[in-house]
């Protein structure tokens, strides 16, 4: 179901964002995507979308809102580095929770009825139970879980006392790239585990660092439900359908396979991959790092006609070694 007007996607740039652009305009959806290219690229985007380079809080988003006859806005703009939230917290309350207040602001007063969140499993710290459930408690051990669940209860009030519906996304760990080469992650000094592998693969780095070998997990290394970008964004398109399609419900749903890999698993899927050993080097733990984090999906695959067509690990370490390939051809 498309909505009457166009999607805003805000971070549309970036990595996560992109791919989402990417599905909404496949789907038959006009996109005007918002981004200050902070992190994001100019390069990334895809011609069928309007590119317009603001930052989310600023009061001119409300023109473009308008400008453009904005009937949904995705939101992906933000900081998403944890280890960096625990040094810099005042940085991830900004640029997520007080930018996200702002946007919320400006849907309202122009009337926009749709906004779906781009939210995250941090929100739940460390679980008591694995798989972790959306009614399962929130209490995030980082600031940057933190900054998302506060936007999450903005949401919530906002939605309460204003006709807009919302539905909040929870990620697991976003991995891959589309499997026709058009995005993928091309963060600089990027955090994520799957993109630093093929990046060593490819020679952008010597090693990859395993940080820690003591968590109470099979092997020692975290545990995480890895999903394909791709997966995730058309989760996206399918959460707005749903949102058009029952204006007064609003839902806030796991977005992961239910299925966790260790670190060392997931370095072996890519020595396979590559027909490579790369080399491991073992650390601490990182700040805010829980053991283990897997997704009860099964709210999302009730909630949503939506159903993972890529949760192979060896096909998500595929696609993304593809494009950190492209990168290289490109000169990126």
């Amino acid at each position: 179901m498309t909505v009457d007007g166009k999607v805003m996607v805000t971070g549309g740039a970036g990595y996560i964002g992109s791919h989402a652009v990417l599905a909404l305009l496949d789907a038959g959806h006009e996109v005007v995507v918002v981004d200050n290219l902070v992190t994001g690229f100019a390069w990334a985007g895809d011609p069928r979308a309007t590119l317009v380079e603001m930052a989310v809080e600023d009061p001119r988003v409300r023109e473009v809102i308008r400008d453009h006859s904005v009937r949904a806005i995705m939101h992906f703009a933000g900081s998403v580095v944890v280890p960096e939230s625990v040094t810099d917290p005042l940085k991830y309350y900004r640029n997520n929770t007080a930018a996200s207040r702002s946007l919320i602001e400006s849907a309202v007063l122009e009337g926009v009825p749709h906004f779906i969140f781009s939210s995250t499993a941090a929100t739940y710290g460390t679980p008591d139970k694995v798989p972790v459930a959306e009614r399962d408690p929130t209490v995030p051990i980082n600031p940057y879980g933190m900054s998302k669940l506060m936007t999450e209860a903005m949401l919530r009030d906002v939605a309460a006392a204003h006709p807009i519906n919302y539905c909040a996304l929870r990620y697991f760990n976003v991995a891959g790239a589309d499997p026709q080469g058009r995005s993928g992650q091309s963060t600089i000094g990027a955090t994520h585990l799957i993109k630093i592998a093929v990046e060593a693969a490819t020679g952008k780095r010597g090693h990859v660092g395993v940080f820690g070998s003591d968590f109470p997990t099979r092997d020692g290394t975290g545990v995480r439900d890895y999903i394909h970008v791709s997966d995730l964004a058309d989760a996206h398109v399918a959460a707005l359908g749903l949102l058009v399609e029952r204006p007064e419900e609003s839902r806030t749903l796991n977005c992961g396979y239910g299925r966790g890999f260790s670190v060392l698993e997931v370095l072996d899927a890519v020595d396979r991959v590559t027909n490579m050993t790369i080399e491991r080097r073992f650390e601490g733990r990182r700040a805010g790092d829980p053991a283990e984090l897997v997704a009860d999906n099964r709210a999302i695959l009730s909630a949503l006609p939506w159903r993972p067509r890529r949760d192979d690990l060896d096909g998500i370490v595929r696609d993304a070694l593809a494009w950190e390939r492209k990168l290289a051809e490109m000169g990126k």
